[in-house]
């Protein structure tokens, strides 16, 4: 089993000894098309790692309760991503370290299985097991942080393109 787990790119960097730590604090579960296993705006405290399957991640477009009449709009959602096992993709990674809510939505396209495990199981593992759970959590650290990077110039991106805009109309 500690093989097919060294693929996942989350644990690329633990030992076989550290691996087998982080075995124990997850489950498997498989997950019928059509279900969202993270809800945008709920709360949540576990993580998911896509192990065979399909999911799509969205995001609301409007802030709750906004409409926009004249694009006749009513709680659109935009697609993030498409993403399927070849990656092992992560969601939820937040949720072990903040308490805050969802930031988006991953819906699963095609039956799928996943490795999931919580904040609880997650702080216990680093108590334990302090050096494995260091190692895992500054992962998660570099992963966030490179998505900040992301979303940071897709951010100046869509200013660009509304400074624009504005600029037009004048």
């Amino acid at each position: 089993m500690t093989d097919s787990w060294k693929l996942i790119p989350i644990f690329n960097d633990l030992k076989d000894e550290e691996l087998f730590h982080v075995q124990n604090i997850f489950r498997k579960i498989s997950v019928r098309s059509g279900t969202n296993i993270i809800s945008e705006g709920e709360e949540g405290h576990e993580m998911f790692i896509l192990v065979d399957g399909k999911v799509k991640i969205s995001k609301a477009m409007l802030m709750k309760g906004m409409s926009v009449p004249l694009l006749e709009m009513e709680n659109p959602r935009k697609v993030l991503a498409s993403l399927d096992d070849s990656t092992f993709p992560v969601f939820g990674e937040i949720a072990l370290i903040d308490n805050d809510h969802r930031s988006a939505t991953v819906t699963v396209v095609e039956d799928s299985d996943f490795l999931i495990t919580d904040r609880e199981k997650f702080f216990a593992l680093i108590e334990k097991h302090p050096a494995t759970g260091n190692k895992l959590l500054l992962t998660i650290g570099k992963r966030l942080a490179a998505t900040v990077r992301k979303n940071n110039g897709e951010l100046v991106k869509l200013t660009t393109a509304l400074a624009l805009a504005l600029s037009r109309t004048r």
